[in-house]
């Protein structure tokens, strides 16, 4: 028997097709990615190569704002380093060398009120332990908290000279924290002064202004007669005699400041009425027939809630008609120590937003009180204890702490015959931020810095506010309003856990002792052994020779944890040999208050000048619903869970979407979004990356030699190089990330990959137009790859790694060179807004025949466009456009500007590699079932 014939096998023309290959994987698996990618560079020493890359570039310094080493870092934190980190990033890859050194603020009250809680929970007085031991608890809570957060900080992949990080306690910095205070020592600006301060009386210490929160508080308003006092005051006009057995009336919402009375003040222009009580309403305290001095504008208000139901105006008068006449106390008859009277002066603060128009002075607890008794030799008498009990020597209310004083006061006042009206009522009021205590102005003695003195330093602080860039731009008036109205800089903190004030005062002449070489031995102590020094050694060790300790205090109270950390710029640049100023301060716009401010003024005090160029300010996270965090409401996002449930990239790009300079939203379905955004970069990359599969330098085509459409991406690629370098110059990245995003959506995967795939796939490696596309990738891979690294640092090395090898970064290159060649606005006029919009109306039918079941694939279908309407593009270009198999170029010209042919199915066969449907399939012997490109791509 003969054997049959084998039939010849059928050509497997699939694995001609070239088809996407790469190793970048389509899920990005970040939690567990990251950490590897940050050993990888750890390993490689990347930060290190950065460094060695930046010698010789013009230097780019962000100063880092230090937070405060207290607890895991929480989504603020995450926020406010992550936007450094890209500013950084981009300013590196923009040809700087961008050395950026973290740091931490050490010092404070917060840590020392944590170390303190141990104490209280064993019932245990903190002032018992020698302070050497706390203040090694201090250093050693706070060294923890540091190294937690700098590996928080490093799992966010924020890159920065870890290893010489800075901290407010290292002793290098408490010894040149001591210097700056000896400069502001030195050059008179520095002294010890009687005034009120914030205090707190749970902390036993003065707060600054950025350590203050406000909370509705529960308070008692009370009104209280001081009666005219038996004589007319010199030089009064003559119907002011008729106020002889009058009372005047103030309103206040702070009872216990009343024993601290010692005047009162009106304003010098407003109008005042001398009232007589006519009717009252039951269980009103007035009395029929009685005098009263109130506010004109305030008379019905103040009536109305005294239950003065009628009365009659005797006179009318402005304030300064009242300047001078002496009121008794209003416990003047309760207890001796109130047998005195107190003058009425003129005050500029008065004003008719409520009450009566006069306000009662208590220097010791208010500074308008303070500087107006203080200009009419009216002497601060002590009150309150720090405490806040009063002192022994107050009558009727020793030892009574003031937060429990309305009721005596006011039972006091009533028994008195003083107490008017007193009704409770809830208002915003201070609390400390740590313990959350209410409040009190105190006056005691503390250390300021003067800021209208010799020095100017309102003056040159206002000026260098009107030089400095402002990211937003109303920082600027933020900032300069509260430097314009800013009192002296109280930088005394009576606490154990900081720098000292290192200073001595002559116990004769109470004047601080000014010697350059006693500051300079001071200074080298403390850089050799720490602060701690200050407490150990004895004075004379810091004295010399040319003084005896004996004749001098020693200060032991610290300095403001503000003033360390606005002395950052002097031991953390100029003493490593950084530029000054540094090119960019960023920080939450709360510290237009704390830390900018500090800086400001501590660098203008000692240099004149300001210690940055530029500030950009970050706004507050807020929960989905833009309420603010707390873990009482369940709604707070920790950075440390978005890293392991979504990675770090996920929450970097959360931030580059977002203004930063509003106030931001997280949650749960803003993640979700997020992460969604992300999956759509990282398929752009992946396909990319895919269609470059075997890439080499010998398959590229100039391009000069580009088709129209990849002409048109070289332009979209110029417009989104300008907001790069526009965000690089001005600091301001809002909107820069978005675009990049609606470039990758809306000009690559919806439209440009989708045309180009049929060439990349099918077309002959030797192709022009194919080349062309993969020539393009080629471009847009190190452009897209290097404008996401700064924002999405893991991502993008790994999509350069996948194509470039393991021993490659993408950290290290710089952002590609854009030509304004690629400029071309013609051309993208008529891509945007012609061409796209005519390929939207007929994939538009084509979707219409597709759910009417007419065709499965665009591919089945013919076009004819007329003429007019193919905008230069060839019928085979407007194929690839509208991904169909055939066009026909119609010249037509009866046709309207309206109307066009209607997609028809294709004729001819479908060819079995591409899947178009030509007439041509069919004609090569061969290849039976392919078309003629086909053919030739597979010969």
């Amino acid at each position: 028997m003969t054997e049959a014939p084998m039939s010849e096998a059928k050509p497997d023309y699939k694995a001609t097709v070239f088809l996407p290959r790469t190793e970048f994987p389509m899920r990005g698996e970040l939690p567990t990615r990251e950490p590897e990618m940050l050993r990888r560079w750890e390993e490689m020493r990347l930060w290190e190569k950065l460094r060695e890359a930046g010698e010789g570039r013009a230097p780019f310094i962000l100063h880092d704002g230090p937070p405060y080493a207290n607890g895991n870092l929480h989504i603020g934190h995450a926020l406010n380093k992550i936007h450094k980190d890209v500013i950084n990033r981009a300013q590196q890859m923009s040809g700087r060398d961008a050395n950026y050194i973290p740091g931490w603020d050490c010092h404070g009250l917060p840590i020392e009120w944590k170390v303190e809680e141990k104490y209280r929970a064993k019932k245990l007085d903190k002032d018992q332990v020698p302070v050497l031991e706390f203040r090694r608890e201090c250093r050693e809570y706070a060294q923890h908290w540091l190294d937690v957060q700098a590996a928080e900080f490093k799992r966010l992949g924020v890159a920065g000279d870890w290893v010489n990080r800075y901290a407010t306690m290292d002793f290098k910095s408490e010894a040149c924290i001591a210097g700056e205070i000896g400069k502001f020592l030195l050059n008179g600006a520095l002294y010890r002064g009687l005034r009120p301060v914030m205090w707190s009386p749970v902390e036993k210490t003065a707060l600054a202004e950025a350590e203050v929160e406000y909370y509705d508080k529960k308070d008692t308003a009370i009104y209280v007669r001081f009666p005219i006092a038996d004589t007319i005051a010199r030089g009064a006009p003559a119907e002011v005699a008729d106020l002889l057995g009058c009372a005047i009336v103030i309103w206040t919402t702070t009872p216990w400041t009343i024993p601290g009375n010692r005047g009162l003040a009106v304003g010098h222009e407003l109008d005042y009425v001398l009232l007589r009580v006519d009717a009252l309403a039951d269980g009103s305290a007035a009395v029929a027939g009685e005098k009263f001095i109130v506010s004109e504008g305030l008379l019905e208000d103040f009536a109305a809630k005294t239950g003065i139901t009628a009365h009659s105006v005797l006179r009318k008068f402005q304030g300064r008609d009242l300047e001078g006449q002496l009121f008794k106390h209003p416990l003047h008859k309760a207890d001796a120590g109130y047998d005195f009277t107190v003058p009425l002066m003129l005050g500029e603060f008065v004003t008719m937003e409520a009450g009566t128009g006069i306000v009662h002075m208590a220097p010791g607890h208010g500074e308008d009180d303070f500087f107006l008794c203080r200009a009419h030799n009216i002497a601060v008498p002590d009150t309150v204890a720090g405490d806040g009990t009063y002192y022994p020597s107050v009558p009727l209310f020793a030892g009574l702490h003031v937060y429990k004083a309305a009721d005596p006061v006011c039972n006091a006042l009533q028994a008195a015959g003083a107490l008017l009206h007193r009704a409770e009522f809830m208002h915003s009021y201070p609390h400390s931020w740590r313990s959350k205590a209410p409040l009190i102005y105190r006056a005691t003695p503390n250390w300021f810095i003067r800021m209208d003195g010799e020095d100017k330093i309102r003056e040159k602080a206002l000026a260098a506010i009107d030089t400095t860039q402002f990211v937003p731009g109303i920082g600027r008036n933020r900032i300069r309003s509260m430097v314009e109205s800013r009192p002296d800089w109280c930088i005394s903190r009576q606490r154990a856990w900081g720098v000292p004030i290192a200073i001595f005062v002559d116990k004769t002449t109470h004047e601080p002792l000014r010697d350059a070489e006693v500051m300079a031995r001071i200074v080298e102590i403390f850089a050799a052994e720490s602060a701690d020094a200050w407490y150990v050694r004895p004075a004379q060790d810091f004295l010399g020779d040319k003084y005896k300790a004996e004749d001098y205090e020693q200060v032991f109270d610290v300095v403001d944890v503000w003033f360390e950390a606005g002395s950052t710029h002097a031991f953390v640049l100029e003493a490593r040999g950084l530029p000054t100023p540094a090119d960019i301060y960023l920080e939450g716009s709360d510290q237009h208050r704390g830390w900018f401010q500090a800086s400001l003024l501590e660098s203008v005090g000692t240099r004149g000048v300001a210690p940055f160029k530029a500030v950009v300010t970050d706004g507050f996270v807020l929960d989905e619903q833009g309420r603010k965090m707390s873990k009482s409401l369940g709604n707070v996002t920790a950075p440390q869970e978005v890293n392991d449930k979504y990675g770090a990239d996920i929450l970097r790009l959360w931030v580059m979407n977002s203004d930063t300079s509003e106030d931001l939203r997280i949650g749960p379905e803003i993640l979700k979004q997020q992460a969604e955004l992300y999956r759509r970069l990282r398929n752009s990359l992946r396909w990319i990356l895919g269609s470059l599969d075997g890439f080499t330098e010998a398959e590229k085509l100039p391009e000069a030699k580009f088709p129209a459409l990849e002409k048109f991406l070289l332009h979209r690629l110029w417009e989104l190089n300008q907001k790069i370098q526009g965000a690089v110059r001005d600091h301001d990245w809002t909107g820069v990330y978005p675009a990049i995003h609606h470039f990758c959506a809306t000009d690559l995967s919806a439209f440009y990959f989708d045309i180009r795939k049929d060439s990349l796939y099918c077309d002959h490696p030797d192709s022009e137009k194919r080349r062309a596309c993969r020539s393009f990738l080629d471009i847009l891979h190190r452009c897209l790859t290097a404008w996401l690294a700064p924002a999405l640092p893991f991502t993008a090395e790994e999509a350069w790694v996948t194509r470039f090898g393991a021993e490659a970064s993408v950290h290290t290159t710089q952002f590609p060179d854009v030509p304004d060649i690629w400029r071309n606005d013609a051309l993208a006029e008529k891509w945007q807004d012609k061409i796209r919009a005519v390929r939207a109306n007929f994939t538009n039918a084509i979707e219409q025949m597709r759910r009417e079941k007419k065709v499965g694939s665009s591919l089945q279908i013919a076009l004819s466009i007329p003429e007019k309407w193919s905008f230069g593009l060839s019928a085979e270009e407007w194929a690839d456009v509208v991904i169909v198999s055939q066009v026909e170029l119609s010249s037509e010209t009866q046709k309207s500007d309206e109307s066009m042919e209607l997609p028809v199915i294709a004729p001819g066969a479908k060819c079995e590699r591409c899947w178009k449907i030509l007439p041509e399939v069919g004609h090569n012997a061969t290849h039976p079932t392919l078309c003629i490109r086909c053919c030739e791509a597979v010969a």
